[in-house]
């Protein structure tokens, strides 16, 4: 089944992808464009592929042993799964926040001045214009310009998520995953991650991984609806929660199954 949007300003494009774990398929014909600055969610119960999915698109999944892809991965297009592709480019490029947040035990500008770091900025000015612009971007400077020096250990659960949104950004990246991002936190807490999701989409692609449908419904411009594998169902979020064109998706939203 082909799911192609209209929009001509896509950013990625999956044409006939089957993912494979071993001898078990886990993603099958899979078929999207998704659009340049937008917010794109994947929702659909849990194991129905939608991470699995997430992680192919900066090759996340190349670390686990006995996987397998074929079809296309085309990303400003170019096909991230030709053998020439430089894989830590195409994660510069392609940036991922985990469901977990992941800070690194280091100060809170060590752990945004990392990446940069790590390609090739030593400047200790520009460094620190990084950390600040980032900080900025994520919501969080106000909360932690005193007191850069300190652990990011120490920040509060959904500090430590917007800290790594910021540490993402850090290495300048043009497309941001998000494998549930607000999963592990509370309500006001998700409510910060939510509002910075709409304001990166400004500047960023972005493709968000949600169990929670009121959250895709809020956040994203695009939704794709996934089951056992397959992609049943993609188009305008608008439209896929109130008119879907499949029961599948309509039953779904409406909590008939999940």
């Amino acid at each position: 089944m082909s799911e192609i949007l209209t929009d001509n300003n896509n950013k990625v494009h999956v044409e006939n992808m089957n993912f494979y774990y071993g001898n078990v398929q886990a993603l099958f014909d899979i078929n999207m464009d998704i659009a340049e600055k937008k917010v794109t969610a994947f929702i659909g119960p849990s194991g129905c592929g939608k991470s699995t999915f997430l992680r192919t698109l900066n090759r996340m999944n190349d670390i686990i042993d006995g996987t397998r892809i074929e079809g296309k991965v085309l990303i400003d297009g170019s096909d991230i799964y030709n053998p020439m592709t430089d894989v830590v480019a195409l994660r510069k490029k392609v940036g991922m926040i985990f469901q977990k947040s992941n800070p690194f035990p280091k100060s809170i500008f060590d752990n945004i001045a990392y990446g940069p770091r790590l390609h090739g900025v030593k400047d200790k000015n520009q460094l620190m214009e990084i950390v600040e612009s980032c900080l900025i971007k994520s919501a969080l400077w106000d909360e932690v310009k005193d007191r850069l020096d300190k652990s990011a250990m120490g920040l509060s659960g959904g500090q430590q998520q917007r800290l790594c949104i910021a540490r993402a950004l850090a290495i300048n990246p043009e497309v941001v995953l998000m494998d549930e991002p607000a999963s592990a936190l509370d309500p006001k807490s998700t409510l910060k991650i939510e509002d910075l999701v709409n304001e990166l989409k400004k500047d960023y692609t972005i493709i968000i991984v949600t169990n929670n449908m009121q959250q895709a419904g809020r956040v994203s411009d695009y939704t794709a609806f996934f089951y056992e594998g397959k992609l049943i169902e993609f188009g305008a979020t608008g439209q896929i929660f109130t008119k879907p064109n499949q029961k599948q998706t309509e039953d779904y939203i409406t909590g008939r199954f999940g």
